[in-house]
């Protein structure tokens, strides 16, 4: 799933609860985070880790530990980026290497509807208006969910480039579907903050992908060099 949202380069792994995945065995740095967690959050910590080193695997990295950075985002091995999600049920790893991409994010959330308040609090004027025209021509689609998992990503990617906060009002994001299709489609984000300088460019915007599938909304961001 997260895999058709990514461009060539990127590595994506991904497990679904009860498809027989096993979650890695961590090291004792990544197991003293969870410690004292319930068991299904340490599972969930667990099976997202166990993405991440299968990706390393791919891209010939042994396997490394993944442990948080600033602001909890993953810190990976020397000369990748990459990024992690994980729901109930549900968990998935992106990596690729730096020289192929500047930055990725990716999420992925049970696709129901937000809770009561929630869309008020994330999204711009201007897009609640836009979810209201896609749910009119696409009411199969949970249009709040799908925005806040853009959100997510579109922060996962900008945070590895700029090391600083990106507020939910300081993106503007456009979704939008395929055309003859339903449950997938594109998205961009406008940056209404100066954005980060990316091979000697600063970026303006983000573009990335979405889709809804086995009960899940995902979406993807991928910031290139170019």
């Amino acid at each position: 799933m997260i895999e058709d949202l990514l461009p060539g380069p990127v590595v994506a792994v991904e497990a679904f609860g009860g498809d027989g995945t096993e979650p890695a065995t961590l090291y004792p740095e990544e197991a003293a985070l969870v410690a004292r967690a319930v068991p299904k959050r340490r599972r969930e910590f667990a099976l997202v880790r166990g993405c991440a080193r299968r990706a390393m695997e791919k891209l010939g990295v042994p396997p490394h530990p993944v442990l948080p950075g600033e602001r909890g985002a993953p810190r990976w091995p020397a000369g990748l980026v990459g990024s992690m999600t994980h729901c109930d049920g549900y968990g998935a790893a992106a990596l690729v290497r730096a020289t192929d991409l500047a930055s990725v994010g990716i999420d992925a959330e049970p696709h129901g509807p937000l809770p009561d308040g929630v869309l008020d609090a994330v999204a711009l004027p201007a897009e609640r208006e836009r979810l209201r025209a896609l749910s009119r021509s696409h009411p199969a689609v949970h249009w709040d969910r799908l925005l806040f998992s853009a959100k997510e990503s579109v922060y996962k990617a900008w945070f590895p480039l700029t090391g600083q906060w990106l507020d939910f009002t300081e993106a503007d994001i456009d979704l939008r579907a395929a055309p003859g299709e339903r449950l997938s489609g594109t998205l961009r984000a406008e940056l209404l903050v100066p954005g980060p300088v990316v091979t000697g460019r600063r970026r303006t915007h983000f573009d990335g992908r979405w889709t809804i599938r086995q009960g899940l909304a995902a979406t993807a961001v991928t910031v290139p060099h170019d």
